[in-house]
């Protein structure tokens, strides 16, 4: 048998997607399972960007540019102008296979191996293993539940920075938290990097779903950035097509970008559907932004509501994305997301739930969280907390808690 790679061996699962046979067994059982621990909406996709993909009147389906194709990024140019960046222009954008390749493009052209990023935790899971494929350290810095995960002070930031740190990366607003960091905090987080010349990459895939009034400050918004900033972005959560695999990596820095396209020509170029169908979501698209952004306050309010009223449950009402982070009265939070799959079902239906230790990078920390994403329906967040609030209480019994 051929060896595997120290890579590959050292890759951490997902914690997302690792308890997945057991949800596929589970429903071979002819259990229905709510899917509560994965991010993918159940929003229709903008009806323009389906048409424009059953319209297509191409012949060939052709290499896209490795930068993205003039008109996508013209699409884009044009949001960023909305949003009040206006001196972007399209040379700033590289169009990627999802947010997840603009990621891996960010850290390819800042870190070299053994170099080191501090990330604000808990964090999205997938940054340990875009990490660890680039033999990149993560220095994991904890923000607590009972602040609603708010940026960690200042200080411990300036604690963890050495010579070898090139970034800090941030989502905001935050996968798995929901947090939205408020201009304070991220004006903190400006300062530190001019002072010791590093990168602040700035996740910010969910902007448009923030609630209670509330808006996303970009870390464009501040220009002092512009050699030290990458925005990352896509269109997965924004109109609900995470399929179309369709992101970008946006900076102001002509040293950054022209670095990270020698990456983005090595790979060739990024999906051509994709981008047909996200330049054509871009086009109109301030109702059907609104209309989500509405759906998902009120997905939300009701969720985090219900679970707050579960004897032991503590859950902070996020203010942007779609996910929340629970605490659960239990022993080991994977321990109990596998039992709700393979021991437990209230009239053939069962929860699966994301554990929050894979979010940490000690998963100690997130021994007794989940992360929970409302992305169902209304009738189906609260029958997915009945289950809940039903097995706990079972789980509590059998295991003596």
């Amino acid at each position: 048998m051929p060896k595997i790679s120290n890579r590959a061996a050292e890759m951490p699962a997902s914690p997302v997607r690792k308890l997945v046979p057991y949800a596929l067994q589970a429903k071979q059982k002819g259990v229905k399972v709510y899917h509560l621990n994965i991010g993918q909406p159940d929003i229709d996709t903008p009806k323009s960007a389906i048409d424009a993909l059953k319209n297509i009147d191409l012949k060939v389906l052709e290499y896209a540019l490795s930068e993205g194709n003039l008109e996508y990024r013209t699409a884009l140019r044009d949001y960023y102008h909305s949003l009040g960046f206006t001196d972007l222009t399209t040379e700033n954008f590289i169009v990627t296979n999802g947010g997840s390749e603009a990621l891996n493009f960010a850290l390819s052209t800042l870190c070299d191996d053994g170099d080191e990023v501090i990330i604000p935790e808990p964090y999205y899971a997938n940054y340990n293993g875009f990490t660890s494929t680039f033999n990149i350290k993560v220095v994991a810095i904890p923000s607590t539940i009972d602040t609603g995960f708010a940026l960690p002070v200042i200080e411990e930031f300036e604690k963890k920075i050495t010579s070898k740190t090139r970034a800090i990366i941030i989502c905001n607003p935050g996968n798995p938290t929901g947090y939205l960091y408020t201009r304070e905090e991220l004006q903190q987080l400006a300062n530190i990097a001019l002072k010791h010349d590093i990168v602040i990459i700035s996740d910010e895939v969910y902007r448009e779903y923030v609630y209670d009034g509330k808006q996303q400050i970009s870390m464009f918004d501040f220009p002092e950035l512009a050699e030290n900033c990458i925005i990352i972005d896509s269109e997965s959560k924004r109109y609900s097509m995470c399929g179309a695999r369709i992101g970008c990596m946006i900076t102001r820095s002509k040293t950054i970008h022209d670095a990270a396209m020698l990456f983005a020509q090595a790979r060739l170029s990024p999906v051509l559907l994709g981008q047909i169908a996200a330049t054509a979501a871009h086009k109109d698209d301030a109702a059907y932004i609104l209309q989500v952004r509405n759906e998902y306050t009120h997905r939300r309010n009701v969720l985090v509501d219900l679970l707050n009223g579960i004897p032991g449950v503590i859950c902070p009402k996020p203010k942007g994305a779609f996910y929340c982070v629970a605490e659960l009265p239990v022993d080991d939070s994977e321990k109990f997301a596998q039992w709700l799959l393979e021991h437990y079902s209230n009239n053939n239906e069962t929860v699966m739930v994301a554990p929050a230790g894979g979010f940490y990078s000690d998963p100690e920390l997130g021994k007794k969280q989940v992360r929970i994403a409302y992305v169902l329906k209304e009738e189906d967040l609260r029958r997915s907390v009945e289950l809940l609030n039903d097995a706990l209480q079972k789980y509590r019994e059998e295991f003596s808690l």
